[in-house]
């Protein structure tokens, strides 16, 4: 039978064609030993059933075959006109008994976050992240299901469309799986970028974070806490505090997130502690190891667990900027140069003083 949700512990790398990079990635860490919160992809094959059963696919080939990519309004209204089709449409039976079952599995109207995995994604040469849609504190079987379906039509928004079309990756080719996963309850969150992302620097690990869920500090709508590392040291050599205004908090009775004003006494100081900085940076290390490249990596220290215990990564993917960049070739001075000639002829391999 096809698969058409697979739980983390479950899938890796190797299933990325299955459950695009995102999944990928959380599988990966979860075989790994690193905190993840729990959860499941549901598969491409679950996608492709709702292209091929419902006879979207059809609909959707028709729709790009009349679309002008260069011309803005043509793309918008067959962006819009895909999506609608999408909606208008449920998922296949057997894939929304699966969904139903493997979030009832987790437990009992769970809060959890529905989140997008294209296989174009999280690639070390492709910048495809944000693009598709993601749904915080989702609560309830028949939620999830939809939201499912809204991930799914978001693989065909305008900008995504284009830059699909611009990198030459296809469109109908490209494949949607989607994660459900444990909503964590961040006290403090954000990103981690094993170099530094203005000049390139593996030496070191930069840490943005601010209160509250890390979705405000990948959107830019907060100025974060900004942290440097020394990498090889495991030592904090700057950091810039901001005034973080809001954070993003879940609403338990409205089973939804809002944006809370944070009082005056947390706005401008620092959000972590050093030891909560070095931990974060000994978690992104610890992934460009495994990932054998650098890491940009989102994490929370989630309020729910215990101290000690209570910092879960949620992605981490390649680093896309600088890791494309060619290695600048080693330049040595003319009396640096010369020094060492010099050296070797006074002491060749093997002499002895």
């Amino acid at each position: 039978m096809t698969a058409f949700a697979l739980p983390f512990e479950k899938i890796g790398k190797k299933d990325h064609a299955r459950v695009g990079g995102k999944c990928a990635s959380l599988g990966e860490m979860t075989q790994a030993g690193v905190a993840v919160p729990t959860g499941f992809a549901v598969t491409t094959d679950a996608y492709l059933a709702m292209l091929d059963e419902t006879g979207l696919r059809a609909k959707i080939e028709a729709q790009l075959a009349s679309t002008k990519f260069d011309d803005v309004v043509s793309l918008d209204r067959s962006a819009q006109a895909i999506q609608i089709r999408f909606r208008s449409h449920k998922l296949p039976a057997q894939v929304e008994t699966v969904i139903r079952d493997y979030y009832n599995a987790m437990g009992d109207a769970l809060p959890v976050a529905v989140r997008s995995s294209a296989t174009a994604e999280d690639l070390p040469d492709a910048s495809f992240a944000g693009q598709q849609d993601t749904y915080l504190w989702v609560v309830g079987a028949d939620t999830v299901i939809e939201h499912v379906r809204d991930c799914w039509a978001s693989l065909f928004t305008a900008r995504a469309m284009k830059y699909r079309h611009d990198n030459n990756l296809g469109q109908i080719e490209v494949l949607m799986s989607v994660a459900v996963q444990k909503m964590v309850n961040a006290k403090t969150a954000g990103v981690a970028m094993t170099l530094d992302p203005l000049t390139g620097d593996r030496t070191r690990i930069v840490i943005d974070a601010s209160y509250g869920l890390g979705e405000l500090v990948v959107s830019g709508i907060v100025t974060p806490d900004n942290f440097t590392v020394e990498k090889v040291l495991m030592e904090v050599i700057d950091r810039k505090i901001s005034d973080k205004h809001i954070e993003l908090v879940p609403d338990v009775v409205a089973a939804t997130t809002v944006e809370r004003e944070v009082e005056a006494a947390r706005r401008d100081v620092p959000c972590l502690t050093d030891a909560q900085v070095i931990d974060v940076a000994k978690l992104a290390k610890a992934l460009e190891r495994q990932n054998k490249c650098p890491q940009d990596v989102e994490w929370a220290f989630d309020a729910d667990l215990p101290e000690g215990e209570n910092l879960v990564a949620l992605q981490s993917r390649p680093e896309t900027v600088w890791s494309q960049k060619p290695a600048e070739p080693i330049k040595t001075s003319f009396s640096t140069g010369m020094m060492g000639m010099v050296g070797a002829l006074n002491n060749p391999v093997g002499s002895k003083k």
